[in-house]
């Protein structure tokens, strides 16, 4: 299988590749760090931090508009309930892709917002979405197929 070489993403190295993977020098395509199999991967943290049902709503929503209070984002989002917005802001937060804005008010406020990290996570949430429009009937229809009767293929 071809990947693509570092001069740019539109290239292609032969098809006499080494079987690792590598292309001449011993090269690797976009160097993830470890073994792109392997649990050293640094693109696994990007896919566990996507796992999440809501992680990337919130991201996507905190990025298109900008800093929001926990209210703010129970009413733009809908469906999720404030136990599970908390327990999201607090994994996005202790991942580094949200901060979490304290004002010394009466009463108290709190917002958050994307860092660097977390802005950087728009391009590949969009690209997924744009996948979803252009996919997401082929894959609700296979599940059908598998499905029991009478069952909802999302949950």
């Amino acid at each position: 299988m071809a990947a693509a070489d570092e001069t740019g993403p539109d290239e292609t190295w032969p098809d006499e590749a080494a079987a690792d993977g590598t292309g001449p020098g011993g090269a690797r395509p976009a160097d993830m760090g470890g073994d792109p199999f392997a649990a050293d991967c640094r693109a696994r943290i990007a896919f566990e931090v996507l796992a999440n049902r809501w992680d990337s709503v919130v991201v996507f929503v905190l990025g298109e508009e900008g800093p929001a209070r926990p209210r703010a984002l129970l009413a733009r989002i809908g469906q999720i309930s404030p136990k599970v917005l908390n327990e999201t802001l607090r994994r996005l937060e202790y991942n580094g892709l949200v901060e979490r804005r304290r004002y010394a008010e009466a009463p108290p406020r709190v917002d958050y917002t994307l860092t660097a990290a977390g802005t950087a996570l728009l391009a590949p949430i969009r690209a997924l979405g744009a996948w979803a429009a252009d996919h997401a009937d082929a894959v609700l229809a296979a599940q059908e197929r598998f499905a029991p009767p009478g069952s909802d293929p999302l949950r």
